[in-house]
């Protein structure tokens, strides 16, 4: 029966040498397989293709908010010039209002005089006797 020999440095370094050597050959007879080009150009056909697509929703995407702030601008000026004209009608009327008002307590101010001035004359011909 024989006896176990150990390998020696020398040999364990050659042996390495020569797995990693067999590894990087079949690696290299790997990349330079055509069928493994093939496939990486299709994914990187497949890439572009999405970055085309997404370039296109994103500029789909930026028109759709640039129409959307158009139109809520719009809206916005719309509702800003209702609400100016509630306000010039709100002020109308307060205007008339308060001109109805005015009238009102001239008229009652007329009225009040008028009184005054029949009591005052009444006063007078009660003093005169006739």
């Amino acid at each position: 029966m024989s006896q176990f020999r150990s390998p020696d440095v020398l040999e364990r370094r050659n042996n390495a040498a020569a797995v990693k050597k067999a590894m990087l050959e079949k690696f290299r007879a790997k990349a330079q397989d055509p069928a493994l080009e093939e496939a990486r150009l299709k994914r990187v056909a497949i890439d572009e293709a999405r970055k085309v697509r997404q370039a296109e929703r994103e500029a789909a995407r930026k028109a759709q908010e640039a129409e959307e702030a158009r139109l809520a601008a719009i809206e916005a000026e719309k509702q800003a010039q209702a609400k100016r004209e509630a306000e010039e009608l709100e002020a109308l009327i307060a205007a008339e209002k308060e001109a109805a008002h005015l009238a009102l307590l001239a008229e009652q101010k007329a009225a009040r005089d008028a009184r005054y001035a029949a009591r005052k004359a009444a006063k007078k011909e009660r003093r005169r006797g006739y």
